[in-house]
């Protein structure tokens, strides 16, 4: 018989568990070198059983690494027998098909080791800012993204593989940057591990293996009990991705199958691969399926293997949601973050009070700036900006929001220190969030400039772009209407947002990012909401009075109710 556990103790170790993982999230605050990492939280943090079930992640874990981790950790766990670890091995490994979908994530992984036992094993993935490679979206092979890290041993038993040190140090732009991150990610398991066994001592547990089934059994119980709550059925949608000038767009098709408990995604009928760096690997399709699901669902519970049991995926072999080696996959968000919205689009109908609207954020911007400065020293910085949030049935899309995938947006006095660029205006796009009841977030405008004085960079400075919705925007739901698109232009005119662009100094960059889509019929917001949104500039008095038939008094900036009463009438009328 194993270890039993009262409610009261079960509650107080699982979060614990949490809380280990959080303080592991702050020493990589603490000591990463990279903006992206130490601001942007481009980063998850992770621990396991000894076999390699999820058993807890950071609280500000993306959802694209950890949903990804969540299969790929099991599996790396698996690959050598468990005599095979001992005291002091440390792996690392970046392969996109084991674990997060592109090179720049790279995973260092540890077992924990407690009294002389195997009991359990901690990981983190960085995006590491620089990973080598030709920095762009538009690469045709994984070979041109980067460095390849096949899984090794970066210590072997305390000792430090100086030569998988060296390999990477020669193969990217930044090493003093990226071996900084590397071993950042090292402390972050030393602090994973040092607190599990701290808990184990002061608990006077032998091992997480009881502890680990009663978590996960619970958590199944729970994904399964509000999975059941609904009919059962087949539920599709199908979704386009933009791709570059003269490609064809890429469509994604996907049937939701809820039955009982369980619930089967198909993605039979999805686009093959393509020949840029969009491909998306089976592991980081599973993750934003996953995401879709489990927000739906269960959000409140933390995440651990528990809430996957009920889920199962299929997708097809060499498709674009599941690319084989060696296709490129450096700009896999481009496709992945969409997935969770066309799953979202799915359940619409079924479960329309737990869905949002498309969102600007999706997918998330990532720019990728390097170069040299006048002086001649490399420099290297990425940058990850969200979008709208789509609206839900309840509130309004948040305004220049990263979703689905989880970040933060990166001060400007941070980019401005790491990059010889100059940011001239950042701010939310007035009239960009799409109409509805509930309307969808706002949309940023970034723009910055090369200096062409004496702090000038040497040319070219070169941006790589992955992003979306220059075509396509944001998709409202049951009325709503969509968000504004993206847009990028240079020194007023449009530039290419879906590869390498190379600036120089004087050049004036423009970036809009996409507002939200909205939910429901904009004529039934409440007016107070639209005197609140124009009096903040959000909206403009034009759109007030047009598309939501509210009157604002420019002078008391309040509603005219009478007046708001009858347009409101008239545009219904119009409207059929």
């Amino acid at each position: 018989m194993g270890q039993k556990f009262d409610p009261i103790t079960l509650e107080i170790l699982w979060r614990r568990l949490i809380s280990i993982v959080d303080e592991a999230d702050s020493t990589v605050a603490r000591t990463a070198f990279s903006s992206l990492l130490r601001d942007a939280h481009d980063y998850t943090n992770m621990f396991t059983d000894r076999k390699g079930r999820e058993l807890a992640q950071g609280t500000f874990a993306t959802p694209g690494q950890s949903g990804a981790m969540a299969l790929g950790i099991k599996n790396l766990v698996n690959k050598l027998p468990s005599d095979s670890y001992r005291p002091g091995d440390v792996f690392i490994t970046n392969d996109p098909w084991a674990l997060a979908g592109h090179l720049n994530d790279v995973c260092v992984m540890s077992p924990i080791f407690y009294k002389d036992k195997l009991t359990s094993f901690t990981a983190c993935v960085f995006h590491h800012s620089d990973i080598g490679g030709r920095v762009s979206s538009d690469n045709h092979d994984v070979y041109e993204d980067g460095l390849f890290i096949p899984l090794v041993k970066l210590y072997d038993g305390g000792i430090l593989n100086e030569a998988v040190i060296e390999m990477i140090r020669w193969n990217v732009r930044t090493p003093d940057e990226v071996i900084g991150d590397i071993r950042s990610q090292i402390a972050a398991n030393h602090v994973c591990a040092e607190k599990i066994c701290q808990m184990l001592e002061e608990y006077k547990m032998d091992d997480l293996d009881d502890l680990a089934d009663d978590i996960i059994g619970r958590t199944e119980k729970s994904m399964r009990e509000a999975i059941g709550k609904i009919s059962d059925g087949v539920y599709r949608a199908e979704g386009i991705v933009e791709q570059m000038e003269g490609k064809e767009d890429v469509v994604i098709k996907v049937a939701v199958e809820v039955k009982g408990s369980d619930i089967m995604v198909n993605l039979d009928g999805s686009s093959p691969h393509v020949d840029w760096g969009g491909n998306v690997v089976y592991n980081f399709t599973y993750a934003y399926v996953f995401m879709a699901i489990k927000s739906i669902f269960d959000p409140d519970i933390p995440n651990n293997e528990g809430c996957a049991v009920p889920i199962t995926m299929k997708a097809p072999k060499d498709s674009v949601v599941n690319c084989t080696f060696p296709v490129a996959v450096a700009a896999r968000m481009q496709v992945g973050h969409f997935l969770t919205e066309i799953i979202y689009r799915a359940l619409a109908k079924a479960i329309p009070d737990r869905v949002l609207a498309g969102s600007g954020g999706t997918p998330a911007t990532m720019n990728v700036f390097y170069g040299k400065r006048n002086d001649g020293t490399p420099w290297h910085s990425v940058i990850i900006r969200g979008g709208g949030m789509g609206a839900s049935s309840t509130s309004d899309g948040c305004y220049d929001y990263i979703f689905p995938a989880n970040g933060a947006n990166t001060p400007i006095e941070i980019f401005e220190n790491d990059t010889p660029l100059i940011v001239e205006t950042r701010g939310l796009l007035t009239d960009s969030g799409g109409l509805g009841k509930m309307k969808g977030g706002l949309g940023r405008r970034v723009v910055f400039r090369v200096p062409d004085d004496e702090y000038a960079p040497t040319p070219p400075v070169n941006l790589g772009i992955q992003s979306g919705r220059y075509r396509y925007p944001p998709e409202g739901l049951f009325g709503g209407k969509d968000g504004a698109k993206a847009q990028f232009l240079i020194n007023g005119e449009p530039g290419n947002p879906y590869g390498l662009t190379q600036l120089k100094p004087g050049d004036v960059v423009v970036m809009d990012a996409a507002g939200g889509g909205g939910y429901g019929d904009p004529l039934d917001r409440d007016p107070e909401l639209v005197e609140t949104d124009v009096a903040e500039g959000y909206v403009s008095f034009e759109s007030a009075r047009e598309d939501y038939g509210v009157v604002i008094n420019p002078d008391t900036m309040k509603v005219e109710v009478d007046a708001t009463q009858s347009l409101r009438k008239s545009l219904k009328k119009a409207n059929g």
